[in-house]
């Protein structure tokens, strides 16, 4: 397409060129007295005809010349563009008025040729100059000093870093996400992609009663989030038609807006940490917000059911940690008070281990 448009352009300009060059070019052949080649659609059509034929030598290199410049230009920044330009704009300015002067000497072809050249030195020179000073020029009309911008720019980037938060479908489905973000706890903007919306959406119109319930809950908590927080839920529609699995996905995005997972998956928690995503896990939230047990500590727990070595019993904490209570079998249904023999501490959460203590308070 670019080398017909060129070849066209070579035509229209050949004709020009014919009917501005070929007259002059009859009287001094002494062909201008013949009144058929001395015609100017002759000349126009002979010119055209030239110009024509050389395009298809010359619109290659046209082509390739355009599309370098092309190139180069799309990988200026903006900014370098438009004090380029405006120092283009200075320089062909101050070349119009030096040829005010120059035009007083009138020495044939010598007259037109310093123009030209000086033209093209001052348009070269004014925009290398704008080019090159551009941040100069911006200091001259900038009220900061450069500490101050460059400090400016370090803060925000750093707050580009942790301006998204990406959220799962596991953490949307689990809730408490809202409970945290209501508190004021998560900065920046939340981010659902589309992807996992509609996976949420898949699981609200399921068969399974239990998949439908949570499906549904997804999205009130989606719902709540949008009505209470106070900084905006974006919804993205970037998607990655290449790539089957949600977790990739969201590995994938993140990267691409340098922005954290908000999730409570464990599997997905260690996708992240091996493609170098940062992961904010709700579960490990939880887990270091629980009070701190320590070994020889006691406490009175309830015993509610029987474990699963012999002569254990289970235990819970009022915020669901689980307590192993060695001989604590034969207390179901009792309260009791034990002593904390060990803690296990993990990402999937927090188990403590107890033995009954020797005067067993009920």
């Amino acid at each position: 397409m670019l080398k017909m448009v060129i070849q066209v352009a070579f035509l229209f300009i050949g004709g020009a060129l014919g009917l501005l060059f070929l007259p002059p070019l009859y009287e001094f052949i002494n062909l201008s007295s013949n009144p058929w080649i001395n015609n100017p659609y002759i000349s126009v059509t002979l010119g055209a005809t030239i110009l024509f034929v050389l395009s298809f030598v010359l619109s290659d290199y046209c082509v390739r010349l355009i599309t370098w410049l092309e190139d180069t230009l799309f990988k200026l920044p903006v900014g370098d563009l438009l004090f380029g330009t405006l120092g283009l704009i200075i320089g062909l300015s101050v070349a119009f008025l030096i040829g005010f002067g120059i035009n007083r000497i009138e020495i044939p072809v010598v007259t037109d040729l310093v123009l030209v050249t000086l033209t093209i030195i001052s348009g070269y020179l004014g925009f290398r100059l704008g080019f090159k000073k551009r941040d100069e020029l911006l200091q001259m009309f900038s009220t900061k000093s450069s500490a101050k911008r460059k400090a400016t720019e370090a803060l925000a980037q750093q707050e580009e870093k942790v301006l998204y938060k990406l959220l799962d479908t596991s953490v949307i489905i689990d809730g408490r996400i809202a409970d945290i973000s209501e508190t004021g706890f998560v900065e920046g903007t939340l981010v659902v992609p589309q992807f996992v919306l509609t996976e949420l959406q898949h699981i609200a119109d399921s068969s399974d009663t239990l998949k439908r319930t949570r499906g549904r809950r997804g999205l009130d908590i989606l719902k709540r989030l949008q009505d209470e927080r106070a900084s905006k839920v974006l919804i993205t529609e970037v998607d990655f038609e290449d790539i089957q699995e949600v977790d990739l996905k969201l590995v994938r995005l993140a990267k691409k807006m340098n922005a954290q997972i908000l999730t409570n998956d464990f599997n997905l928690n260690k996708v992240c940490e091996l493609h170098q995503v940062q992961v904010l896990n709700i579960n490990d939230l939880a887990n270091a917000v629980k009070p701190i047990v320590i070994p020889g500590e006691d406490m009175q727990v309830v015993v509610i059911k029987d474990g699963k070595e012999h002569n254990q019993g289970i235990a819970y904490l009022d915020d669901g940690t689980m307590i192993v209570v060695e001989g604590g079998r034969a207390f179901i249904g009792q309260a009791i008070t034990v002593t904390v023999t060990s803690v296990l501490q993990t990402s999937a959460g927090r188990m403590i281990f107890a033995k009954p203590k020797e005067d067993k308070a009920v």
